[in-house]
C-alpha cells in the first residue's frame, strides 16, 4: 500500500456521510463548492473531449450513412468517412491539441472500414463499435463489482488524485462506483436496442439509429457522473502532498546541513583552543638559570 492510499482517521466513517444535502464538505464555503463544481466539470471535458469531441465521434459515421443512403456504395461511404476522421486528427495536429480522441475516431472508423470491405456487409462498418461498448459497458460494471470503478481509474489522474480515493477518501469511491453504475447500465440499455437492429433492420436504418444514439446516452451519462462527484468530497492532490513531502524533506536536510556546519566549527575552534593551550610558554614562577643565594 502507498502512502497515497494508506488510510487516515476517518477511512472507516459512512462513504454516504459527506454526500448530504449540501455538495461542499465540512468547512467549505459555497464558493469552494461552485469551485468544485467548475473544476469537475473542466475534467469532465477533459476527460471526455467536451462538444468538439462528440463532434469528432459522430461526423465519420454520420458522413458514411449519409452517403451509403444516398448512392448504396460501401467503398466510396467508407473511405469518406475514413478521410473525415483523419482530417479532423490532422487538424487537431496543426492546431497542437490533444489527439487522444481524434486518434481514437480514426482507429475506431478504420476498424469499421476493415470489416466492412472483408465482408462486403455495410452493417459491419458499425459492428467494431457497437463490440466496443458492449466491451465498455461490461468493464463498467465488472470493476465496480470489484471494488474498483472504471471511471475512478480513468477519472484518478484528471483530478490529480490517483488512486487515493480507494483507501483515503470513501465517499469519493462511492461517487466513482454510482458513476460507473450509471456508465455500464446506460452503454447496456444502448447495446440492446442496436445489436438487434443489426440484425434485423438494414444498413441505413441501423446507421440512423446509431447516429441518433450516439449523443443522448452519453451526455446523460456524462451529467450523472458531474451529479455524482459535484457531491462527493473533494479530490486528494496527491501530486501536491508529493510537492510538500519534497519540500519539507529538502527543508530539513537544509537544517541538517546547518547543523552539522555549525557543530563543526565549534569543534573547530575548541581543537585550535586546546592546541593553543598546550604549546603555550610556562609562567616564570621562579628564577631561572643556576646561580646561588648569598649568605
Amino acid at each position: 500500500m502507498t502512502s497515497y492510499d494508506r488510510p487516515t482517521t476517518d477511512a472507516h466513517a459512512d462513504p454516504d456521510s459527506s454526500a448530504g444535502p449540501s455538495s461542499a464538505p465540512p468547512g467549505q464555503d459555497a464558493e469552494g463548492a461552485v469551485d468544485g463544481r467548475q473544476v469537475t466539470e473542466a475534467a469532465l471535458f477533459e476527460a471526455f473531449g467536451g462538444v468538439r469531441g462528440m463532434v469528432e465521434t459522430v461526423v465519420p459515421g454520420l458522413l458514411f450513412v449519409t452517403i451509403f443512403t444516398i448512392n448504396k456504395d460501401l467503398h466510396v461511404s467508407a473511405i469518406a468517412a475514413l478521410a473525415v476522421s483523419l482530417v479532423l486528427a490532422a487538424v487537431r495536429l496543426v492546431r497542437k491539441d490533444t489527439v487522444k480522441h481524434a486518434f481514437s475516431g480514426v482507429f475506431g472508423v478504420a476498424f469499421g472500414v476493415v470489416f466492412a470491405m472483408m465482408t462486403g456487409n455495410a452493417k459491419d462498418f458499425y459492428l467494431p463499435g457497437m463490440l466496443y461498448t458492449l466491451g465498455l459497458a461490461t468493464a463498467y460494471i465488472v470493476t465496480t463489482l470489484a471494488g474498483v470503478p472504471l471511471i475512478g481509474l480513468m477519472l484518478g489522474p484528471v483530478f490529480k488524485e490517483n488512486l487515493s480515493w480507494r483507501t483515503r477518501n470513501p465517499g469519493r469511491k462511492t461517487a466513482y462506483a454510482k458513476a460507473s453504475w450509471a456508465w455500464g447500465l446506460i452503454l447496456l440499455a444502448k447495446c440492446a436496442i442496436l445489436f438487434p437492429l443489426y440484425w434485423w433492420a438494414d444498413t441505413t436504418q441501423l446507421g440512423w439509429i446509431l447516429i441518433a444514439l450516439k449523443i443522448p446516452p452519453f451526455l446523460l451519462a456524462v451529467y450523472l457522473t458531474w451529479i455524482f462527484l459535484a457531491k462527493a468530497p473533494p479530490p486528494i492532490d496527491v501530486f501536491a502532498e508529493m510537492e510538500a513531502k519534497e519540500k519539507a524533506e529538502e527543508e530539513a536536510e537544509e537544517r541538517r546541513r546547518t547543523e552539522r556546519e555549525t557543530l563543526d566549527r565549534v569543534a573547530d575552534d575548541l581543537g585550535r583552543d586546546l592546541v593553543s593551550e598546550i604549546t603555550a610558554e610556562p609562567p616564570a614562577d621562579r628564577p631561572q638559570g643556576g646561580g646561588r643565594h648569598r649568605r
